[in-house]
């Protein structure tokens, strides 16, 4: 069976049981059936420390297919102040762990070294760690003040990687809703370099919704049963919002609809 022929693995992020910690997700992932789960690296101390990431690996079955790099303007001290040296952390981490991929934002726009440097140093840690980092699509905000309609991007040069260009990809749905970008032109614009799926939903609202998918008005039905048809060989992963579950059962539940929905209309 070639690799294309292969299952599409669904993994489940750490981000999804937030305010819960890592080892809630991999719990959670070997209950319901994932295929494994993404490291969302941020104040969560499991999800910095590598040996406790591989305990729960090993305690629960679950794989670490990916590492989310500490991106976010809440993880900018996570690890180091560098950007750099947190990619670079975060690729060392992936390799320790025998994850194929890291998901990483676009550099900030004030981020004026890190930005220059950031076509080049993704390019060498993929040469030399074998690791995709597979850039991410981001989204424009609402700033302070501004009107409805108004929106500004906090990323160089742009929110749309493609626009720069990449070996790998992680495409977001969340972030295609809040950006209301097409996510079916993005992944065609990605093209092969496509690797890895954020997969979750949003109404167009300017935020970063991270809905269950199908509770939204992005096409993740119609972008999972493309990649079938396309013979994608990377990776989906559920990065859902799961903070307002009453309890353990309501957020097993929303989880366990993430991974049916995915698993349908990827044709498993």
């Amino acid at each position: 069976m070639s690799a294309a022929e292969k299952p599409v693995p669904v993994g489940l992020s750490t981000a999804s049981v937030w305010p819960l910690r890592a080892g809630a997700a991999f719990e959670l992932a070997a209950d319901l059936g994932y295929d494994g789960v993404e490291v969302m690296v941020w104040a969560d101390p499991v999800s910095q420390d590598v040996a406790a990431v591989r305990k729960q690996a090993e305690r629960t079955g679950m794989p670490v297919l990916s590492v989310h790099s500490p991106s976010l303007l809440i993880t900018q001290r996570v690890w180091s102040p560098d950007p750099e040296v947190r990619l670079r952390r975060s690729v060392d981490a992936a390799v320790e762990l025998g994850a194929r991929t890291v998901v990483v934002h676009p550099p900030f726009r004030w981020q004026r070294r890190y930005g220059d440097a950031f076509p080049d140093l993704v390019a060498e840690l993929e040469e030399t760690s074998g690791v995709e980092v597979a850039v991410e699509n981001m989204f424009k905000v609402r700033p302070p003040g501004g009107s409805r309609e108004a929106r500004v991007s906090a990323f160089r040069p742009s929110i749309d990687p493609t626009d720069v260009g990449f070996r790998h990809y992680t495409l977001d749905l969340s972030h295609t809703a809040a950006a209301r970008m097409d996510a079916l032109a993005l992944a065609d614009r990605m093209a092969g370099g496509l690797s890895h799926v954020h997969l979750a939903d949003g109404t167009g609202v300017p935020k970063d919704e991270h809905l269950i998918p199908g509770h939204g008005g992005q096409p993740c039905a119609e972008l999972l049963e493309k990649l079938v048809r396309d013979g994608f060989g990377g990776q989906v992963v559920l990065e859902v919002n799961t903070r307002h579950a009453a309890g353990a059962a309501t957020r097993a539940k929303a989880l366990a609809e993430a991974l049916l929905f995915a698993r349908l209309h990827l044709g498993q």
